[in-house]
């Protein structure tokens, strides 16, 4: 074949590729809006973050996150379904179009933010591996687990984490591993296994759904890095801008003292510049992400801001109890941060 020619076909097939990403830019959005719901991955059962209430109602972090989206979107938090995901169906149900955000515990990374066709909107919670263990083992120190039998989820960043920490430190073990986070801890509550790892969230979880949660206990080591939250399919930057500030929104809307419960008097009677670009009593933001001019009251006022949200799902005000830690906002000692609306 002629040189030529192959580098004109290859230019050629580029140029359309990149055609047809721009003439599915938005198609999301045009999709939620004429199905009138958003279709939401979550996980398949993790106290505080996605799980089924008593009556079979949805809760958590995770699950309020889509509730926040829609409110953005229709202007009702409800216009939302969830299809609960194992860490094996996950990716494949967002590539498909089966699902349309995942927003469960999910960890960004390079590989699956630039070779799987998805793209991370932010961070939920940051979180890291950890461990769980039973108090009779007498382990204090996860360097003292060596030789271990460790219940492990497949298909999650958790088991490189926990080869590689190994490897480190010239420890042995034998991992088990399962498909779903209740099977890995099921395997710890029946002795089949020493430790349980997974993000130290996820931990915590696991150990409240036990029949006798006092007899284990979370090691303090953290570690990896585990920043947790939604991603969209790549290839539709309109869809992918009103999924990131949605989260954006609520942590602005803490730092500025926003809560449900005010948040419709502060629309009203603000004469702080920030606070009504942020709701939408100044300038026409929510325009440019094709949302309504109260995207952001709506948000707050069906769902809650950043700290509302952690602190009846997964804070003190739960049965998990997890402290803000790392997931205070910036001005208080944590790490959670958002651009401005302006």
């Amino acid at each position: 074949m002629n040189p030529f020619n192959t580098t004109l076909a290859v230019i050629g097939t580029t140029a359309a590729l990149a055609l047809a990403g721009t003439a599915h830019a938005g198609a999301t959005l045009d999709a939620i809006q004429k199905k009138g719901f958003i279709q939401c991955g979550v996980s398949d059962g993790l106290p505080g973050f996605g799980v089924p209430d008593s009556q079979g109602k949805m809760t958590g972090i995770d699950v309020d996150v889509c509730h926040a989206v829609a409110a953005a979107v229709f202007g009702d938090a409800s216009k939302v379904k969830f299809s609960q995901l194992t860490a094996k169906e996950r990716f494949t149900a967002l590539q498909s179009g089966e699902v349309d955000v995942i927003s469960r515990n999910t960890t960004w990374t390079s590989s699956r933010d630039s070779g799987m066709g998805l793209v991370f909107t932010g961070v939920t919670y940051y979180d890291g591996i950890g461990f769980l263990v039973n108090n009779k083992l007498g382990v204090t120190d996860a360097k003292q687990l060596d030789g271990a039998t460790i219940c492990i989820q497949a298909g999650t960043t958790t088991e490189l984490n926990v080869s590689d920490y190994f490897r480190t430190h010239g420890m042995k073990y034998t991992p088990i591993t399962f498909d779903t986070a209740d099977e890995s801890a099921k395997g710890l509550e029946a002795g089949r296994c020493d430790v349980l790892t997974t993000d130290q969230s996820g931990l915590y979880a696991q150990r409240i759904k036990m029949a006798h949660p006092d007899e284990f206990v979370v090691l303090p080591q953290v570690i990896s890095k585990e920043p947790l939250g939604p991603l969209v399919r790549k290839g539709d930057d309109e869809w992918f801008s009103i999924v990131k500030w949605t989260l954006f929104a609520m942590l602005n809307a803490e730092e500025m003292g926003i809560t449900s419960q005010n948040v419709e008097e502060q629309a009203r009677t603000t004469r702080n510049p920030d606070v009504a670009r942020l709701l939408g009593a100044d300038g026409e933001y929510g325009k440019d992400l094709k949302l309504r001019k109260d995207w952001v009251v709506q948000i707050v006022r069906q769902v809650g801001n950043y700290g509302e949200v952690f602190e009846r799902n997964i804070g003190q005000g739960s049965a998990l109890k997890i402290k803000r830690g790392l997931n205070a906002l910036w001005s208080n000692g944590g790490i959670q941060y958002a651009p401005p609306v302006r």
